[in-house]
């Protein structure tokens, strides 16, 4: 906030209240399409276009967030957006035919393509760095919460109101967020007042409306008008992403697409979303359509999974802030794969106990992944490209739906029609419809779990090193004269597994340093200890212990000095940190900078071709920073 403090809390629930109510409105409203056929007069193809038109109106505001962003006050931006919300309920509500019914729904979908990179560029703005996973770890919440819980609510509405109800309902949280951003938000964005570029605006908003629009339609539409707006959109993007290059002030920087991590991060959270999208539509249509239970014990029976991902979402940010995403995305991968493949096999048993249980490792699998995802992938683009990162994160967010909620469902439908075209009852076809098109989903989460294994790769390398335990390599750098290579360390020490803590102290006194990486007989890197890790364990042996003047005051203290004989024999791969945090040799100085702050680390070491060959310390990055300014300004 400009010239005011602000309370990251206070942000945190504004950012997230936003991010729940545009995940929630992508699917609310669908719910009720049934009864809207049926008082406005309308067919199936029709009252698709609430869905449609919804998506295509929010995918076309995306690209435009990140200008809005940095153009306009973050409090009145924030409030605008919102009030789009409300105004396009009101509409809705008061629709008396289907085409202002649409219109309302449009202006609902132009809001919610810029709440979400909203809320994600205050949370990046005003997360304390090493808190970023969990305040992302709520806003994966929210995500998560956001179409889980609209299925709910809706059902639950239909049941005991009109579906204009429905409207209304949302009218009024709307409201309450827009009070809630007006009282608790800051204008914490620093401005920089790009200029429009409407040509890039209008490339890119056709080329999202032919390829969404395509893919919505593949399955219930006219195939080859499908397939040629696929074309066209993609044909788009050519003359769109050549004029971001060329121009100085681009609608979309595109630059965070060629950092690796960062685009696998991206595909890895689209691919959690389908999951989301697709099986929140597809289990409770099958269970009212097929097995005849109401809509309400339909949406109950998604409750315990929604519950529990409440819970997951924020515990997996803090996971992600004390190790990172290298263990929690593959485990949220490998249990929405194995579990969507389980429920798609018990489903047409009718047992909803069972399913409800089922259910819970998909949805809070997906919790697993979603926040940490999206703090990693965040986490490696210098922050003036956030917005534009946080852009392209959201675009993939409007695609996951589209695929989530029309791809999965169109393979459901189809194979129901080939089935009972070849004789099947419906049961049967819709029994195997839904097989085929959760098998689908779960390949697609397979996918992501390969991808979560090389998100581990970068995140956490373990390289095998050269030099021996307990003794010094020192390397050449060669003929590269990188930053990195100019001010690293090139004499490297390291210990072996089973040497013990009093040889880790010795070496550390001897050489001068504070930390080193513990190395097994094949010359892998498997953990890292350092000074700090030895009085943290002393510390949580004996009370006496303080700091290390303990050593010389807690002399005649028997029980310190017995605790202190007992850790100096141990081995030092009791207390290392498993694993070890590298950095690549060709990587800049900004990655490393991240790598340092973001894991807390006061040194890591430099990797080349699979071995160690230097150190780089926090105290390097110091001088080397301070050094630049001087030079920069001439001092």
């Amino acid at each position: 906030m400009a010239g005011k403090a602000f309370n990251p809390k206070h942000i945190i629930v504004v950012a997230a209240f936003a991010a729940f109510l545009a995940t929630f409105n992508e699917t609310y409203l669908n719910v009720a399409f049934a009864p809207i056929m049926a008082d406005l007069g309308v067919d199936v193809n029709t009252v698709q276009w609430l869905a449609t038109a919804y998506m295509l109106g929010a995918a076309v505001m995306v690209p435009v967030s990140a200008f809005a962003y940095r153009s306009l006050p973050t409090r009145p931006l924030f409030c605008g957006t919102v009030a789009l919300l409300v105004v396009g309920s009101v509409i809705a509500a008061l629709a008396p035919n289907f085409p202002v019914l649409l219109i309302g729904r449009i202006v609902q979908s132009l809001g919610t393509g810029m709440l979400i990179p909203i809320g994600m560029n205050i949370t990046l703005e005003a997360a304390p760095r090493e808190k970023l996973g969990q305040y992302m770890g709520i806003m994966g919440a929210m995500t998560t919460l956001g179409p889980s819980v609209s299925v709910i609510l809706a059902g639950v509405l239909l049941s005991i109101a009109p579906w204009r109800v429905l409207l209304w309902v949302f009218a009024g949280l709307s409201l309450l967020c827009l009070l809630s951003g007006a009282a608790l938000l800051g204008n914490i964005a620093k401005l920089t007042h790009p200029k429009l570029d409407v040509a890039s605006v209008i490339l890119i908003g056709l080329a999202l409306v032919g390829i969404l629009y395509g893919v919505s339609t593949a399955f219930t539409g006219n195939l080859v008008v499908s397939v040629a707006c696929i074309v066209v959109g993609i044909a788009l993007l050519v003359p769109f992403v050549k004029r971001q290059r060329s121009l100085e002030q681009p609608l979309i920087d595109l630059r965070p697409l060629s950092v690796a991590p960062f685009a696998i991060g991206v595909v890895a959270n689209m691919i959690s979303l389908i999951t989301i999208f697709s099986m929140n539509i597809l289990v409770p249509t099958f269970m009212q359509s097929v097995l005849g239970l109401p809509s309400l014990t339909a949406s109950l029976a998604l409750f315990p999974a929604i519950l529990l991902s409440c819970f997951a979402s924020p515990v997996a940010g803090r996971i992600y802030d004390k190790h990172g995403a290298g263990t929690l995305l593959p485990v949220g991968f490998a249990m929405i794969a194995l579990f969507t493949a389980i429920v798609s096999f018990i489903i047409p048993n009718g047992n909803v106990v069972l399913l409800a249980v089922c259910y819970i490792p998909v949805i809070c699998g997906s919790a697993l992944v979603i926040g940490p995802v999206q703090s990693f992938a965040l986490s490696k683009l210098d922050r003036e490209l956030n917005p534009h990162g946080v852009t392209v994160m959201s675009t993939g967010f409007q695609i996951a739906g589209c695929i989530g909620s029309s791809v999965f469902v169109g393979i459901y439908a189809s194979v129901i029609a080939s089935q009972m075209s070849a004789g099947a009852d419906v049961f049967a076809a819709s029994s195997s419809g839904f097989l085929w098109a959760g098998i689908a989903v779960a390949i697609v989460a397979v996918i992501g779990l390969v991808l979560a294994l090389r998100i581990r790769g970068f995140e956490k390398a373990v390289s095998p090193a050269t030099p021996a335990a307990g003794t010094s390599a020192s390397m050449e750098s060669g003929t590269d004269d990188s930053t990195l290579r100019s001010i690293m360390k090139t004499d490297v020490f390291a210990l072996a597994p089973e040497q013990t803590v009093a040889d880790a102290l010795r070496l550390f006194v001897d050489k001068g340093i504070s930390g080193a990486p513990v190395v097994d007989e094949a010359g892998k890197p498997v953990g890292f200890v350092s000074d700090g890790d030895i009085m943290r364990h002393l510390a949580d042996q004996t009370p006496a212990f303080k700091s290390a003047y303990s050593f010389v005051v807690e002399r005649e203290n028997a029980d310190f000095e017995a605790t202190l004989a007992r850790l100096m024999q141990m081995p030092v791969s009791a207390i290392a940190t498993d694993g070890v945090v590298t950095v690549d040799a060709s990587a800049g100085m900004g990655e490393v900078a991240r790598v340092l702050a973001d894991r807390r680390l006061k040194k890591a070491p430099v990797m080349e071709g699979g071995r160690m060959i230097g150190v780089i310390n926090r105290s390097n990055v110091t001088k080397y920073s301070v050094n630049r300014y001087f030079a920069t300004h001439n001092l």
